[in-house]
């Protein structure tokens, strides 16, 4: 649009100085000739823009010149930049439009909070997903952030880890969410029903309706994905362990803040200490993996699992040591 492409070539002027119209051009995606015409319509409008001939010429804007945004800090402005994710952005099909913002914000900003904003988008990198991991393929990502803007109905089929595993949801979207890579859509079901969230790589079909709903006025979006995440994982640490540590011995997650917490350390340096587990199949492989620097005390359904594997390790290396040769 015409009007979007002159306040680019403004804040273009005002952020980076004297620019030829080839490399307005360039940056605008159009023709020399359209920004000729943009030029003049700049210059009929009263905007003080000037073009000098020859090798070293260029438009620039009268010197002092500029929209100041005021009112930002210099931490505030370096957070502005930091904050910028264009992965996301991008997934969602504003990439476009975060890059327009900061250059519109960068311009606005006095020189000396410039080169600050500067400093740290040179320096910090934000990426989201994990390693070791590939990236979720969601179609309908753009569809959930359409209908969670302007508050449609949507009718999906949705995919869930028990049976029956295809379901047909009604779904009401309040918001998405980026966790780890991952989107999530938290959705009321119906009026009057508590919202849930869901996978949006989970999404097999997505329809849009016509439909409106109204968006509960006391819904705090980052207030329920904290309750969320709290309620998650205190459902998947319901059980507990009682466990012996050797000196050095490091648990990671809730298991590990746990010992920082309650452990207590015995004359021989040990520490003892009751921690939250998912289930016996998941600490059997996780405490195996730390060998002899752990012991587990109780549940005796876990300590005699983990027995018997060491049995049969000792059973098996022992067997390829005997047959080992001379």
């Amino acid at each position: 649009m015409k009007s979007s492409r002159l306040v680019s070539i403004l804040l273009l002027l005002q952020t980076r100085g004297r620019m030829t119209a080839a490399r307005l051009a360039e940056e605008l995606d159009v023709s020399v000739r359209t920004v000729y015409r943009d030029v003049e319509a700049l210059s009929a409008a009263g905007v003080p823009l000037y073009g000098d001939a020859g090798h070293a010429g260029g438009y620039r804007l009268l010197d002092g010149y500029r929209t100041r945004l005021t009112g930002l800090t210099t931490e505030e402005a370096e957070a502005l930049f930091l904050a910028g994710a264009p992965g996301p952005a991008a997934d969602l099909g504003l990439g476009p439009v975060l890059a327009a913002a900061q250059l519109k914000v960068r311009a606005a900003l006095p020189a000396e909070l410039r080169a600050h904003a500067d400093r740290v988008s040179g320096r910090f990198h934000l990426d989201a997903p994990g390693w070791y991991a590939d990236a979720d393929d969601t179609p309908y990502l753009a569809a959930v952030a359409d209908a969670v803007w302007n508050g449609r109905v949507l009718d999906v089929l949705y995919r869930r880890w028990r049976e029956p595993t295809d379901v047909r949801r009604r779904l009401e979207p309040y918001g998405l969410v980026l966790k780890a890579g991952r989107w999530y859509v938290v959705a009321g079901p119906g009026p009057g029903l508590a919202p849930r969230t869901f996978r949006v790589d989970q999404i097999l079909r997505l329809a849009a309706t016509d439909e409106e709903f109204t968006r509960p006025a006391d819904f705090d979006l980052a207030a329920y994905w904290t309750a969320y995440q709290r309620d998650f994982h205190d459902r998947l640490h319901g059980a507990q362990a009682v466990i012996r540590l050797a000196p050095g011995a490091r648990l990671t997650g809730p298991a590990g803040e746990a010992v920082r917490a309650n452990g207590r350390t015995d004359p021989d340096g040990w520490t003892v200490a009751t921690v939250p587990i998912e289930s016996v199949d998941h600490a059997h492989g996780a405490f195996l993996s730390l060998g002899a620097d752990i012991e587990v005390l109780r549940p005796a359904e876990l300590r005699d699992r983990i027995s018997r594997t060491v049995s049969e390790l000792a059973r098996i290396y022992g067997n390829s040591l005997a047959g080992g040769g001379d």
